[in-house]
């Protein structure tokens, strides 16, 4: 897929110099991409790259230690976010956190659904509780989003009840609900059973088509291959590789990223 969908140049989200370290492990060191609106941003890197942390730094999931992230006309510093967490400025770190989570919605791995909801419930939970939208709205909205994911007849059932496909595509209906801006998919089909993962993918392909922005971790070479406009090649917190699927995937410069596409595309090598 080429990037024709933004002909302006102009860009939904900007990263600038995200770090992160969890005790004496740097996550991430210095961090920076930007993703064009109705853009797919695949991030393809090995396990502890710091993949997921980039994914819950855009969305305050968790807070890196310095950095800037931009989505839309709202920016976050996280340096001077972090100092007014633990000084005098506790309203106003708590604003721009709430700020920043309102332009994303997230799918996780483990798709997270309250168990002892309903599907609709699972749906409605976020535009009702925290988006203060009217109850018989969201419902309206979430039962469109079910039909949109395949899940039309499903709305009254329990996760327990639904395969692991449907769970996730549940969790896509769910992001979607928020009406965000930004979709972030955090290895959204590695959990699971390998006949379950087309229905998924076929869901975010088609979400694609429809000219969502999405920044999505995966190891699914053949979707990132379909469907991304960029990818990123992650590894030790650093970004090594960008480009298109066809600079990054195919013919890739970095010896750390060709080495790490052959073992995903022949694990017995």
């Amino acid at each position: 897929m080429t990037t024709t969908r933004n002909p302006t140049g102009a860009s939904l989200v900007e990263v600038t110099g995200l770090r992160k370290s969890f005790g004496p492990v740097d996550v991430l060191r210095g961090i920076d991409f930007t993703i064009a609106p109705g853009e797919v941003t695949v991030l393809l890197g090995p396990s502890g790259s710091g993949k997921t942390t980039i994914l819950r730094s855009l969305n305050a999931l968790d807070l890196p230690d310095a950095g800037r992230v931009r989505i839309g006309q709202d920016a976050v510093d996280f340096a001077q976010l972090r100092r007014g967490r633990h000084g005098h400025a506790v309203g106003e770190w708590a604003r721009q956190v709430a700020s920043l989570r309102s332009h994303s919605g997230m799918v996780f791995q483990q798709h997270n659904l309250f168990g002892h909801r309903s599907v609709l419930a699972n749906v409605i939970e976020g535009p009702v509780q925290v988006q203060k939208v009217p109850r018989a709205e969201a419902e309206a909205t979430a039962r469109d989003l079910l039909a949109q994911v395949g899940l039309a007849d499903q709305a009254d059932k329990y996760p327990h009840q639904l395969s692991g496909g449907q769970q996730q595509r549940v969790g896509i209906a769910r992001a979607l609900a928020q009406r965000p801006d930004l979709l972030l998919f955090d290895e959204p089909t590695s959990a699971l059973d390998l006949e379950l993962v087309g229905e998924v993918l076929g869901v975010m392909r088609r979400l694609a088509e429809q000219g969502r922005t999405m920044l999505v971790v995966t190891h699914e070479i053949a979707f990132a291959r379909r469907v991304a406009d960029q990818v990123l090649f992650i590894d030790g917190g650093l970004l090594v590789e960008q480009g298109s699927p066809a600079q990054v995937i195919d013919d890739p410069e970095q010896p750390r990223t060709r080495s790490f596409l052959h073992r995903i595309l022949d694990p017995l090598a």
